[in-house]
């Protein structure tokens, strides 16, 4: 079986496949065009987020059997067409479920105490303490939204904390501190997004979905930045119906989330010091790196 290899990845899983007879190859710098004219001589096909993999590409995939994503999403991968097609779909987010709940869990303790401001008057040599009084997330109320991976890893880092959970995820039955959502718009004082991009959550949050919070709230997103659109949460942030954010990802990243397409109310959000920003690192640990090629060696070999 022959797996090219679109972007780079943990060299463990290449190591591995190879020591299984699979031929692999690497296709780092080739474009979409060049990859589609190439793409017919292969069974399998792994990547990151450098391109998509949409029906003109799989038309030309006539032998693929799989197709692995080094990551959680799979909104790149046209995965319906795909599994027209009999070709099964993969992701790892088991591998970096830990990396991304103790991001988010890092992201809010530090806005709660100041410490990205602190951190910098310290530098400039200012010392003012009474300034940068913290507050604690101790009995505040948290609503995680989708219940997968990583929603639950983060209601388990946050059990030590004696936080309120509350967790919606319309796609499961049954599962820990499951509420509605008419219960954390009541209560919540924090909102955590682990959702997927679909038609369904793009802009999910939004100025409406936001007024429905009885009380003010911090938001917290390390899942995709189009869940939220910026302009209605840059007009509460004003208004002070949100208090503050944690925003790992950003509405105007390019698809391979390797840079800002645009930076429309970027100079905002840099500039408000109620907003931590990462650059989409959620996940991005070298533990997770490992972890992410550890599953998917085990997806393939049991394709």
């Amino acid at each position: 079986m022959k797996i090219l290899f679109i972007d780079k990845i943990h060299s463990y899983l290449k190591n591995e496949l190879e020591k299984l007879n699979y031929k692999c190859d690497t296709c780092y710098k080739l474009s979409k065009v060049e990859i589609e004219q190439k793409i017919h001589k292969y069974h399998g096909v792994i990547l990151r987020s450098r391109i998509k993999i949409d029906k003109q590409l799989i038309n030309k995939a006539i032998n693929l059997k799989f197709i692995a994503r080094a990551g959680s999403g799979l909104e790149n991968i046209d995965t319906k067409y795909a599994e027209e097609k009999n070709i099964k779909c993969y992701n790892a987010a088991e591998g970096n479920r830990q990396a991304v709940a103790e991001h988010a869990l890092g992201m809010i303790l530090s806005l709660f105490n100041n410490l990205n401001i602190a951190n910098q008057e310290v530098r400039n040599g200012i010392w003012n303490r009474e300034k940068n009084r913290g507050v604690e997330i101790s009995g505040k109320t948290i609503g995680i939204i989708g219940y997968g991976n990583n929603g639950s890893a983060l209601a388990n880092l946050l059990e030590g904390f004696k936080v309120n959970i509350l967790t919606y995820d319309k796609y499961l039955k049954s599962y820990k501190y499951s509420s509605t959502m008419q219960d954390i718009f009541e209560k919540a004082d924090i909102l955590s997004l682990h959702i997927p991009l679909t038609e369904e959550t793009h802009y999910l949050i939004d100025n409406t979905y936001i007024n429905k919070f009885k009380k003010p709230i911090y938001i917290i997103n390390t899942a995709r930045g189009k869940c939220i659109k910026t302009s209605d949460l840059i007009k509460n942030l004003k208004s002070g119906k949100v208090r503050g954010a944690c925003l790992d990802v950003l509405e105007n990243e390019n698809t391979s989330f390797e840079k800002l397409e645009t930076k429309t109310h970027f100079n905002y959000l840099t500039q408000n010091k109620n907003i931590i920003l990462s650059p989409h690192i959620a996940g991005w640990t070298k533990e997770s790196k490992r972890k992410i090629a550890e599953i998917l060696l085990e997806k393939i070999k049991n394709n």
